[in-house]
């Protein structure tokens, strides 16, 4: 017998049971499984810009297929993100609305405040974010009681502005309160001295990182910096636009949730295939995402799109969205979603492959520490791709960045009055730069 597959144009057999009510997902910017997906902050290459750019990349094939992953059905057979919208300022909330997608999302769902928060940790924290939190939690709640299976909650933010670093993790705190055995994922797009918008980013990622520590359970980072390395040495792109960067996110993000909105031969949720293998402490919960294949316009017809092609761009350190050198550090855990029609053994093949190889990169006293899921719907416009999520001891090369331009403005006390102005202490900062490097 056969019947059409959501997601697919083509007939295929039914050969696979349908995929649970409880593998939904809420997306603050909320994602429902479900996965609630927030987007909190401005930042051009994430916060809203980023979750709406993934509503983009997940829906318009054909709207049936996310009905599992993070859109609920209205009676006018209308589907509608779960989903949440969050900003200290109007602006971006009008640029969104006034965008292709503005009419995706449910009006109520569009939260912001007046002032903003000036790119100061402090503001976003502790007054004009604590003002607004009340309202995003209601909405989150609203989000929660209409899903059958609530799995977990997704973020979308950025650590160098004030509102997706000081409101965000405010949020992610209060969410923990009340979802204390929920999963709480973040895409958090980390600060970088080479794309720098303003002077204390630094201060803003160090406190912000030390509620991801304790808060969330997964963590993706991503950083400008990589992105556009990728645009220009890997895509050939002469002028990477903040669409061209919010695209790769928004394909990384559309990847980890691929198990979630469709069947497949080996699939885990997201406590399942991340939450459980990928991190061996608890602390150790800071992944760098990648995305396969990434080939400039002009070479796709010269390039074979295989099984061990996907696997080789996965594992190359210039396809790694984070401003990390995985050959610099060791791999704790790796996991790899592919998507469209192949062989799991020749996945399995191909993986063993490069973990004989490159035996030293693994450490040995994680076994198995290579996990797998195969999704068999072809994502829209390519017969095959996958994405890559490694934990990785290379991360710590971002974070002594970060730590490192903390400290030079930290001893010399730059700027810090605009933080203690806001019921903000000094030690405060001390505590944070020695979780940091704890």
């Amino acid at each position: 017998m056969l019947k059409e597959h959501p997601g697919s144009d083509r007939c295929c057999p039914s050969i696979y049971p349908p995929v649970s009510p409880a593998s939904e997902i809420i997306t603050l910017s909320l994602e429902s499984l479900l996965v609630v997906h927030r987007r909190a902050g401005k930042s051009r290459t994430c916060g809203c810009a980023g979750g709406t750019c993934s509503g983009e990349v997940c829906c318009p094939r054909n709207q049936r297929l996310t009905l599992k992953g993070g859109l609920c059905s209205l009676p006018a057979q209308k589907y509608v993100p779960r989903a949440a919208l969050v900003d200290l300022e109007p602006g971006t909330m009008d640029s969104v609305r006034s965008g292709p997608f503005g009419q995706l999302f449910r009006p109520d769902n569009f939260i912001f405040g007046q002032t903003g928060a000036g790119n100061n940790w402090a503001k976003g924290h502790y007054t004009e974010g604590a003002e607004l939190v009340d309202s995003v939690l209601d909405v989150v709640r609203k989000e929660c009681e209409h899903c059958d299976c609530l799995q977990g909650f997704q973020l979308t933010h950025s650590l160098g502005g004030g509102t997706g670093s000081g409101m965000g993790t405010l949020l992610i705190s209060k969410i923990r309160e009340e979802y204390p055995d929920r999963i709480m994922n973040t895409f958090s797009v980390m600060p970088s001295p080479k794309v720098s918008d303003t002077v204390v980013e630094p201060y803003n990622a160090t406190l912000s990182v030390h509620q991801l520590v304790e808060n969330t359970d997964e963590t993706y980072c991503i950083d400008n910096e990589a992105l556009y390395d990728i645009c220009f040495r890997t895509l050939k792109l002469t002028t990477p636009t903040y669409g061209d960067l919010n695209h790769l996110v928004s394909a990384t993000m559309s990847g980890v949730t691929t198990s979630l909105r469709f069947p497949g031969q080996l699939n885990a949720d997201l406590r399942k295939l991340l939450a459980v293998n990928m991190v061996p402490f608890p602390r150790l919960h800071f992944f760098m995402p990648g995305f396969a294949p990434l080939t400039a316009q002009g070479s796709q017809q010269y390039r074979a799109l295989t099984v061990a092609e996907l696997t080789q761009q996965m594992f190359d350190a210039r396809n790694t969205m984070a401003a990390c050198d995985p050959r610099r550090g060791r791999y704790l855990t790796v996991a790899c979603i592919f998507r469209g029609r192949m062989s799991t053994k020749e996945v399995d093949e191909q993986l063993l492959n490069v973990q004989t190889r490159n035996s030293s990169c693994f450490v040995e006293w994680i076994p198995n520490n290579v996990k797998v899921a195969v999704c068999d719907i072809p994502p829209r416009g390519l017969k095959m791709l996958a994405t890559f999520i490694s934990n990785s001891t290379a991360i710590q090369e971002l974070f002594k960045s970060i730590l490192e331009q903390f400290m030079a403005m930290f001893w010399r006390k730059a700027i810090l009055h605009w933080y203690t102005a806001t019921a903000q202490e000094d030690c405060e900062f001390e505590e944070e730069a020695e979780d940091e490097v704890a």
